[in-house]
C-alpha cells in the first residue's frame, strides 16, 4: 500500500489548532510553533488580558477566546464558536491547568477537585467537543500536555499528579476509540523548562537545582519550544501513524539516574 506524503510532512499548513492555556508559558510555545508550521491558532484562558497580549505577539494568524473549561456549557460554546468563525477544528492541544504543592495531609478534598477539574473534566469536556467534527473530517490531533509527576514519583503534589496521571488513561482510551475514524490523541510529558516559574522556584532551592539537572543526562532545561516542535511533530503528518503514546521531553530525566 502507497500513502502519500506531503512536500513537508512536519508541515501542519492549513490547519486550525486550539490551544489552551495558550497566553503564557508552554502554551504560548505551542501555539508559536504551530503558527510557524502554518497553522492557524485559536489561544484560549481566562484572563482576557493576558490572551490580548499573546496574540499580538502572535500575529495575524492567532485569535483569542476566552474560556474557563471548568464552567458546564463552556467548552462545547468555545467550540460551536470557533467552528463558525475559523473552521473546524483539527489540532486541540489540552495545556490548561492549575499546580499544587502541598503535602497531602494538607491537601483538602476542595483542593483536589479543583485541580482534578480544570485538568481532567476540562479536558474531557474540550475533547469531547472537538470529537463529532474530527470524525465528521475523518482526521484529528488531540494532545494532552501531561507532566513528569504522570511518570515519576514527586512529594508535595498529590492532586497535580492524580489529575496528569489520569492524562495517560484517557489518551490510551481515547486512542483506541477514535483510531477507525483516523483521529489520533498523543500526550507530551515536559521535564523542568526553563519559565519564570522554574526559575522562581529554583532559585531560591539550588540544593534542588543541582539535584534535577545532575538526573537529567543531557544536564540542561528545556527550552519551551521544545514543547512547541514536539506539539507541531505529534500534530503533523509526520506522526501519522503514532497514536496513544505519552513523549517525555524532559532531556532523558525520566530515565536518567
Amino acid at each position: 500500500m502507497t500513502i502519500a506524503t506531503k512536500s513537508n510532512p512536519f508541515s501542519v499548513e492549513g490547519q486550525i489548532a486550539l490551544v489552551t492555556g495558550g497566553g503564557t508559558g508552554l502554551g504560548f510555545a505551542i501555539a508559536s510553533a504551530m503558527i510557524d508550521a502554518g497553522a492557524r491558532v485559536a489561544i484560549a484562558g481566562r484572563r482576557r488580558d493576558v490572551l490580548d497580549e499573546a496574540v499580538n505577539k502572535l500575529g495575524s494568524r492567532a485569535c483569542a477566546v476566552t474560556l474557563d473549561i471548568t464552567e458546564p456549557n463552556a467548552p462545547e460554546d468555545c467550540v460551536a464558536t470557533l467552528t463558525k468563525t475559523l473552521g473546524p477544528i483539527s489540532i486541540l492541544v489540552n495545556n490548561a491547568g492549575i499546580h499544587l504543592k502541598k503535602f497531602a495531609r494538607d491537601t483538602s478534598v476542595a483542593e483536589f477537585t479543583a485541580v482534578w477539574q480544570t485538568h481532567v473534566q476540562g479536558a474531557f469536556a474540550l475533547s469531547r467537543a472537538v470529537i463529532p467534527s474530527m470524525q465528521q473530517q475523518q482526521s484529528g490531533s488531540i494532545l494532552f500536555i501531561a507532566s513528569m509527576t504522570s511518570l515519576i514519583g514527586m512529594p508535595q503534589v498529590v492532586a497535580y499528579a492524580a489529575a496528569k496521571s489520569a492524562y495517560i488513561g484517557m489518551v490510551r482510551s481515547l486512542a483506541c476509540e477514535l483510531a477507525s475514524d483516523m483521529i489520533r490523541v498523543n500526550a507530551i510529558a515536559p521535564g523542568w523548562i526553563e519559565t519564570p516559574m522554574l526559575y522562581d522556584a529554583l532559585d531560591k532551592d539550588l540544593p534542588r537545582k543541582s539535584k534535577i539537572l545532575s538526573r537529567t543526562p543531557l544536564a540542561r532545561f528545556g527550552h519551551p519550544s521544545d514543547i512547541g516542535l514536539a506539539a507541531v511533530y505529534l500534530s503533523s503528518e509526520a506522526a501519522r501513524f503514532i497514536t496513544g503514546v505519552t513523549l517525555p521531553v524532559d532531556g532523558g530525566a525520566s530515565i536518567g539516574f
